[in-house]
């Protein structure tokens, strides 16, 4: 029986794979790498190899001397993450970009972020070049996948879980938004926003106030704004 395994290249992806959960099955570094780096100790023994051979392993040469084999990601339920007190929840709406998933991740978990949730269709899933682009934070944040997001979102919303679909022209500044109980922020792709359906099943729509000619933020961008409001309107009710 072949054990399914998935690849993580770059030092700061592999350096929180070996900080998380998921096992390490097998290590490449270049020679120059296992020089530098000591937390390869912690890991199963390295193997040194050409840096050629770590290319074409990664399908990149951005490994940083670095690849790494790992168990699966493991996704976990989204109606969960919803039941946890005042969630905090990262919503995106087809995201493609594995870019920006991995950028939104890696601002989710500095704010710790109680999880991200992603459609099954339509979107990008944890692949290695969202590893590496969240810096490894994807080890480290619960990621969910729901069959149908605006659905799920209806389901999710209660009196003390509001739905905030981030939108250039928002009906509520997020200076006026209440971000302090549990929350759902809903992202869109880039250029095209939030779908009408996943929109109109949030309770409001959230812009953020922009003092330049440009009219709005790139996802992963307006995702790290409202992420850090949502932190110091909460640290402020807990002062």
């Amino acid at each position: 029986m072949t054990l399914t395994r998935e690849l993580v290249y770059g030092r700061n992806a592999a350096r929180e794979l070996y900080r998380g959960p998921r096992r390490v099955l097998e290590t490449w570094v270049t020679e120059r790498a296992a020089a530098q780096i000591p937390w390869l100790d912690s890991g199963p023994k390295p193997h040194v190899k050409p840096e050629r051979l770590l290319s074409e392993a990664a399908g990149t040469r951005d490994h940083q001397g670095v690849v790494a084999w790992c168990e699966p990601f493991r996704y976990v339920d989204a109606h969960e993450l919803a039941t946890r007190e005042s969630p905090l929840l990262v919503c995106l709406d087809q995201v493609t970009d594995p870019r920006n998933l991995g950028a939104v991740v890696r601002s989710a978990e500095g704010v710790g972020a109680t999880g991200v949730v992603i459609p099954a269709h339509g979107s990008v899933r944890v692949t290695p070049s969202v590893c590496r682009a969240s810096a490894g934070a994807v080890e480290h944040v619960p990621i969910a996948v729901t069959p149908n997001l605006a659905r799920y979102l209806g389901e999710v919303k209660r009196d003390d879980l509001w739905a905030y679909a981030a939108d250039s022209e928002g009906t509520v500044s997020m200076w006026d938004a209440d971000l302090t109980g549990g929350v759902a922020l809903v992202f869109g792709a880039e250029g095209k926003g939030v779908r009408p359906l996943v929109r109109r099943t949030c309770d409001a729509t959230v812009s953020i106030p922009l003092g330049g000619k440009v009219a709005s933020l790139n996802v992963s961008v307006a995702a790290a704004v409202l992420l850090f409001e949502a932190r110091r309107q909460r640290e402020a009710r807990d002062a």
